[in-house]
């Protein structure tokens, strides 16, 4: 694990306004199943920045983001650790812990893990990165996200259903379907936007789309092409083609979200 602590820059039905104090009870675990080149995360997901710890150290973090105040417990790019995450889960629950549990991935996840979290997991917060198959080899090493992406997060949306929220409008149960927009990519993100749509009326089961902006070229990025930030023309063309599909029951970043600021530090906080 590389940080556990209480995230203020979710979407707002997940951890509340900026300034709000509670926030969401984050947890990053170290690794990850793709190898994108711009990751923000980059040190934790590609070069093992962390601290190894026993499942039930991490049932305790659970519990002492919940006395914390988080308004749930959103656990991110934690499939490579499946088996001691849903130990340390089983252990906080009988310890006490209520909140609900949020699902943070990259999309890229098999439907065996989706259905081992079944009864665990109550947000999925999914990414659908890409449409195109070379694109998503390009950029992420994996050739097979698109099709991979699709069959996972059509279990999501069995499993869990329409959104529910609590009384503050705080998400409870559901799925929230992120996007990243990229820099002169902008016809995937139509296709990727066109999938979405198709898989909503196949399923009938609504989710929260959340079209993000924040683009900026860490890491690897400049290397395969990514060296600027998505032009406010660009983001526009996708904000457009999600309004004609009917996709604007969820979320649209400002352009101003692009800054290395919205990167945690991964310092290890609440890990020790």
């Amino acid at each position: 694990m590389a940080r556990a602590a209480l995230h203020h820059w979710e979407e707002p039905c997940l951890s509340g306004a900026p300034e709000d104090a509670r926030g969401s009870g984050t947890v990053f675990f170290s690794g990850c199943a793709l190898r994108c080149c711009y990751c923000q995360n980059y040190p934790i997901s590609q070069q093992g920045v962390g601290k190894a710890i026993t499942a039930q150290h991490l049932a305790e973090i659970f519990l002492r983001l919940q006395q914390n105040g988080a308004r749930n417990l959103n656990l991110v790019t934690a499939t490579q650790y499946l088996p001691w995450v849903l130990e340390a889960l089983e252990s906080a629950r009988s310890a006490g812990l209520a909140l609900p549990v949020v699902y943070n991935t990259g999309g890229y996840e098999t439907v065996e893990t989706v259905k081992a979290l079944d009864g665990y997991v109550d947000v999925w917060l999914a990414d659908f990165k890409y449409a195109s198959p070379n694109l998503a080899d390009r950029l992420s090493s994996a050739r097979d996200y698109p099709a991979v992406a699709e069959a996972a997060l059509r279990q999501m949306l069995i499993q869990t259903g329409a959104p529910v929220y609590d009384a503050e409008g705080f998400l409870q149960r559901g799925v929230i379907v992120r996007h990243l927009a990229l820099p002169g990519c902008t016809e995937d993100s139509f296709a990727v936007l066109q999938t979405l749509a198709r898989i909503r009326k196949e399923t009938g089961i609504p989710f929260v789309p959340s079209l993000m902006s924040q683009f900026t070229p860490f890491y690897k990025a400049a290397e395969r092409g990514l060296g600027r930030r998505i032009t406010t023309y660009e983001y526009r063309k996708v904000i457009d083609e999600a309004i004609r599909l009917g996709l604007t029951d969820g979320y649209m970043q400002e352009k101003s979200s692009a800054r290395e600021e919205y990167t945690p530090p991964f310092n290890l906080e609440g890990v020790e």
